[in-house]
């Protein structure tokens, strides 16, 4: 009879262990913190604390949602990549936004270009991505043979390429990044193959070693980005291009983003501000580009369509050579309505509080920096806004309607407080 009854202890502790590690890879958390490698889907709670100690997969057909001031600590050994087969919602807020990193000892200046995880890497059957009020950083480690993004044929499929921030590739399918700040990664932030997309009110900083942009469209994107922020990308702000030839064309509507300081790290003449080739058809209205190594620049070899309209944006440099690099000519686009001066300080935005002697060569942000506009700054009441955006009727994913940004009357992200 004891006998009997050790085997049936024994039995259900193995049922219930069995239990826990099964809803721990499935990880509907809803309970609170928890752990987890493999396939992931359900819910992680409000305000839980997420350990990832190796690759996790959302399966397709399945949805994973992040709840608002989830903390995901993703291993630091093991460098983890955030599959999305099926579909992801992270769902932050203002005062409580999911933040996607590593242990508090390795943020530090001296890993300030992350490596220690992979990226979030979303599959073509992926059909919805939203990071709202979210934070990345310290990611895109290099693939290698083993990595499961080369073996499953995901982003570029080789080893050897450093991962962004975020990949996203399903032409039918609905990417929304808005309210989030994307930090310290090796190369790219973003680097989008496709979509119905808004970027908004995000920021960008401290990325790329050797190269790398902030957003990186290509073709089968239908994008509207508006009222971001790039501080020091290694390369460019914005990389708009056609390349891939998947339908539809891409076609890029960029407006109201302040840019700063970006393309000066990186050793070749691509780096600059905004990259256009390859047919891309773009449309550029209303943005700040202080400091920039270059002003919208084209590859001459393979340009942009010949429908892209460029027009109202400003321009200033803290010295001649800056203000040299702006001035059109056959790889610097100039626009309508430009402001663009020939000398050095010329249409200072006069920025709330950033020193615009900074050098240009700074990858370090400062959180008090304020880009907004002071009383008499020449980008005010110099936007112009009789344009039409692709997503002004909104994309609803997961029953929430997200709406592009209404294009400011001001130049940049930022008016008047």
């Amino acid at each position: 009879m004891k006998l009997k009854q050790i085997f049936a202890v024994v039995l259900l502790s193995a049922i219930a262990f069995s239990s826990c590690r099964k809803a721990n890879l499935d990880v509907d958390a809803s309970s609170g913190d928890g752990s987890a490698s493999g396939e992931v889907s359900g819910v992680w709670a409000k305000g839980s604390t997420q350990i990832i100690k190796g690759d996790i997969i959302i399966p397709e057909g399945k949805s994973l949602t992040i709840e608002e001031g989830v903390t995901v600590l993703m291993d630091t050994i093991a460098k983890p990549e955030f599959i999305v087969k099926g579909n992801l919602y992270s769902l932050g807020t203002a005062e409580n936004p999911v933040r996607i990193t590593v242990n508090p000892e390795y943020r530090t200046d001296a890993k300030k270009f992350g490596k220690m995880w992979g990226g979030i890497l979303a599959a073509k059957t992926c059909a919805e991505l939203v990071l709202d009020h979210t934070i990345l950083e310290y990611g895109g480690n290099t693939t290698s043979d083993g990595s499961s993004s080369v073996k499953m044929g995901l982003y570029k499929a080789v080893a050897g390429e450093n991962l962004p921030a975020l990949w996203f590739s399903n032409v039918n399918g609905k990417l929304i990044v808005v309210n989030s700040t994307v930090r310290n990664f090796q190369e790219d932030c973003t680097y989008i193959e496709g979509g119905k997309i808004i970027f908004a009110n995000n920021t960008f900083y401290t990325t790329g070693v050797t190269g790398g942009e902030a957003m990186n469209f290509k073709s089968g994107c239908l994008a509207d980005v508006g009222f971001n922020l790039v501080y020091s990308a290694n390369t460019n702000a914005l990389k708009l291009s056609n390349s891939g030839d998947r339908d539809p064309q891409a076609y890029i509507i960029c407006y109201n983003n302040t840019m700063v300081n970006t393309g000066w790290r990186r050793p070749s003449a691509k780096g600059g501000s905004v990259w256009v080739e390859n047919n891309v058809r773009a449309d550029i209205y209303n943005n700040l580009f202080a400091n920039t190594r270059f002003g919208i620049k084209r590859d001459t070899k393979s340009t942009e369509d010949k429908r892209t309209v460029i027009s109202n944006n400003l321009y200033y440099g803290y010295d001649q050579t800056t203000v040299n690099q702006f001035q059109p000519s056959k790889d610097i686009i100039g626009g309508v309505n430009d402001v663009i001066g020939t000398q050095a300080g010329d249409n200072d935005p006069k920025f709330v509080n950033y020193p615009e002697s900074t050098p240009v060569l700074n990858a370090v942000f400062d959180t008090n920096w304020d880009f907004h506009l002071q009383s008499g700054s020449p980008a005010l009441n110099k936007g112009i806004t009789n344009f039409t955006r692709h997503h002004a009727g909104g994309i609803t994913v997961n029953g929430i309607t997200y709406v592009s940004p209404d294009p400011a009357t001001y130049i940049g992200a930022f008016g008047t407080k």
